[in-house]
């Protein structure tokens, strides 16, 4: 792809045009006419107002700074704002409707909406969107639910173990709670009881201890069936107060913000995702309930918003031609629709592994896992990497709850060898849990490259699965599976002209409510030239937060001492991909991490300024694009793949564009909105993956510090907490310099 630049930059190549509709209108601007081959952009409401309607990611997640427009109070029914998410709390409403997701918690449908400055004027940006909230139930259901006990009634039976009250203390420390006795009053809930129900005494008004169980009998008249749980407690430590659970119910409205479970993404996402069509039809429903034309103040500012979506013109890229080896029936494969298949191909570059070895930590049986060995190990020779069929050692069975020991076994077995294993294969644990610590472990540690397999998956030993890995171990040997043919011949266009690094960079943060992690940085960079195929990674931990790369000159510096290594050259130019900037922090970013590829380059030799082209890339921008032509879209009817919008909707002074850059497997196609400075078209099939090489680099360096910390469902608070000072930043451990010098995160 092209990334647009008005600085000088390439026209991006044109197969096939097109124009769209798209969700809103310009403020008072006239909306463009529909041809055949448009595409739709998101509904805009009042004056020239418009933005394409692409998905991204689940829109339960995304929660981009916005300015709301004006919003008109409906009569009988109540709105539950999330920063510019609003959720209808009626559930009888078209959109609104609530529908549980597991462990106490149930998913929310609303909509979003922003003002956008645009080339046609101001445009209202509208999407719909799901987010997670807090089940409006008695605090005992809430309990049996989060920690799968069944019927509360029986499981009263039995105290809570001391893992149980740690979660369920995480998961409701700060819900509002109102009591179901008495006169009714609401509490803040800041932890548990440190001891069951029945156990608790306090100082009653004649001076008296007296027991909370029986307080409650004599006072309201209630026998407590579930004194044997731990009580609720609100208040400070102080002066605490304690509420009987099943005397509590959950108020209604409360947003779920920490980070969901496996199940619980499922069951959100199934609520979130639609066809193109059903996003559309939702969208226009949410401009009719708006009515933003009969809202007073809307009135009283002169806003007038069209209802109609706007259509705007696309073009679509044509997709690049795949080089695979010459041994392989199909040398070349073109993608069509945004898909290939390699059945006939070989690996462009095939790796060569002499010793390797698996350690089955499943309940697999010794006979079944040596069979899926067998038939990966003849997977990747049939795809045209050089493996050993004899492993080091036999399949090595070990037990979960020791995962350190068996592969430090291991790997003392294979050194004493004098065998430095290149690959360990590793058939995880049938419960889930277990793959940051074998990551940190070997990567850290250890100094093993590994492959992760799941049992279920080496019980089926399915052709396409094994195919999958194979891809996985080449790169993770040092091979490259496929290469562009253009990067080959030197026909990419400010890419194949002269040495060319192109750098990818992200920064992910702790779950909402962890105030004790770093925030982890990650840049790759490519390794090889002209093709810019491999990438190598470098991770830092800083500040809780910081979305700053704070040792970007650093790792940059590093990794171009690493390409002059690989290519024998020094790289002539610079293409710097980052994700995960908002708006707001667009010139924060570019003028602290310009500056830092800058010094790196200087530190390496005196005047020594290479041209940069500094690219933005952005993914949660809730942009939505429906195709007017139904025969130019895909079979789910999303937007084609290679689809490029670079007009109209696009910032009036800012150079972004945006990208579908790949097939919609669910829901609408997400658009990547790259934001360019500097210097400026490039060739945009590189566009996501050096910055999605980086985001994967974060989120593995992320398991060093805290495990498998991501797969746990315990709950948390309605917002982020109050931190009383910064806690310092915990280093990330070093990577072993064989691990580092593949790309390890794949």
């Amino acid at each position: 792809m092209y990334g647009r630049g008005r600085r000088g930059g390439l026209p991006a190549p044109t197969q096939g045009g097109g124009r769209g509709r798209g969700r809103g209108a310009p403020l008072p601007s006239p909306v463009a006419s529909s041809e055949a081959g448009s595409i739709s952009s998101v509904s805009q409401l009042g004056g020239e107002m418009e933005r394409l309607s692409v998905q991204t990611e689940p829109p339960a997640s995304t929660q981009p700074a916005a300015i709301p427009a004006p919003q008109q109070q409906k009569q009988q029914q109540q709105l539950v704002p999330a920063s510019s998410v609003k959720f209808a709390q009626r559930p009888d409403h078209d959109l609104g409707g609530q529908n549980e997701i597991g462990n106490g918690i149930e998913c929310w449908k609303g909509f979003y909406q922003s003002l956008r400055p645009t080339q046609m004027g101001m445009s209202l940006n509208i999407d719909v969107s799901v987010a997670a909230f807090y089940e409006p139930i008695l605090a005992v259901d809430f309990v049996a639910k989060l920690l799968n006990l069944g019927d509360p009634i029986r499981a009263a039976t039995r105290p809570l173990s001391d893992s149980d009250r740690a979660k369920l203390k995480k998961a409701l420390r700060g819900v509002r709670v109102k009591v179901t006795h008495g006169e009714e009053k609401r509490y803040k809930i800041t932890g548990i009881s440190p001891s069951a129900t029945n156990q608790l005494r306090f100082a009653a008004e004649d001076g008296k201890q007296k027991s909370v169980v029986q307080y409650f009998l004599e006072k309201y008249n209630i026998r407590l069936r579930f004194a044997s749980w731990p009580a609720l407690q609100s208040g400070n430590d102080s002066r605490p107060i304690f509420l009987p659970m099943e005397c509590c119910k959950i108020i209604e409205g409360q947003r779920y913000s920490k980070k969901l479970n496996e199940k619980q993404v499922t069951a959100l996402l199934r609520e979130a995702c639609r066809r193109p069509v059903e996003r559309e039809h939702s969208i226009e429903q949410i401009v009719h309930f708006n009515d933003v034309e009969q809202d007073d103040l809307a009135k009283e500012f002169g806003i007038s918003v069209k209802k109609e979506l706007t259509c705007i013109d696309a073009r679509v890229l044509p997709p690049p031609v795949l080089k695979y080896h010459d041994l392989g029936k199909a040398r070349t494969v073109r993608p069509r629709v945004g898909q290939w298949n390699m059945i006939n191909a070989k690996l462009f570059n095939g790796a060569t592994v002499n010793f390797w070895m698996c350690v089955n930590f499943s309940s697999l049986g010794e006979q079944m896992a040596a069979s899926f060995c067998r038939a990966l190990v003849g997977m990747c020779n049939n795809k045209g990497m050089v493996i050993n069929p004899a492993p080091v050692f036999p399949i090595r069975s070990g037990y979960p709850n020791q995962l350190e020991k068996t592969l430090a076994e291991v790997h003392s077995m294979c050194n004493n060898e004098r065998k430095q294993l290149q690959i360990l294969i590793i058939i995880l644990p049938d419960v889930s849990g277990s793959y940051g610590t074998i990551k940190r472990v070997c990567e850290t540690e250890l100094g093993i490259v590994s492959q992760c397999c799941q049992p279920k998956q080496a019980r089926k030993c399915s052709p396409q699965y094994l195919e999958n890995v194979a891809l996985k171990i080449n790169v993770k040997a040092g091979g490259r599976n496929t290469v562009l043919e253009d990067a080959l011949n030197r026909r990419i266009p400010l890419l194949s002209d002269t040495p060319t690094i192109i750098f990818g960079a992200d920064v992910t943060h702790p779950q909402p409510g962890e105030d004790s992690s770093p925030s982890i940085a990650a840049i790759v960079a490519s390794m090889d030239w002209p093709e810019v195929t491999t990438y190598r990674g470098l991770v830092s931990a800083q500040k809780h937060r910081q979305e700053i790369i704070q040792d970007s000159a650093g790792m940059i510096r590093e990794l171009m001492i690493a390409f002059r290594r690989t290519t024998h050259q020094k790289p002539s130019r610079i293409i710097f991909y980052r994700d995960g900037v908002s708006e707001g922090q667009f010139n924060q970013v570019l003028l602290y991490e310009m500056d830092a590829i800058r010094k790196a380059c200087a530190s390496l030799e005196p005047n020594y300024l290479p041209p940069v082209t500094f690219i933005v890339v952005q993914k949660r921008h809730h942009t939505r694009l429906f195709a007017t032509n139904p025969n130019q879209t895909d079979k789910s009817g999303n937007i084609l793949p290679g689809t490029v919008v670079d007009t109209k909707i696009c910032h009036p002074s800012e150079h972004d564009f945006y990208l579908c850059s790949h097939l919609g497997i669910q829901d609408v196609s997400c658009l990547t909105y790259p934001f360019v400075s500097e210097s400026v078209s490039c060739y945009a099939e590189c566009a996501v993956p050096p910055a999605y090489y980086a985001h994967l680099a974060a989120f593995r360096a992320r398991y060093y510090i805290e495990g498998d910390i991501a797969s746990d469902s315990g709950g948390g608070g309605t917002g982020p907490p109050v931190r009383s000072e910064a806690a310092p930043v915990r280093p990330l451990p070093a990577i072993s310099p064989n691990v580092k010098n593949v790309m390890f995160y794949c």
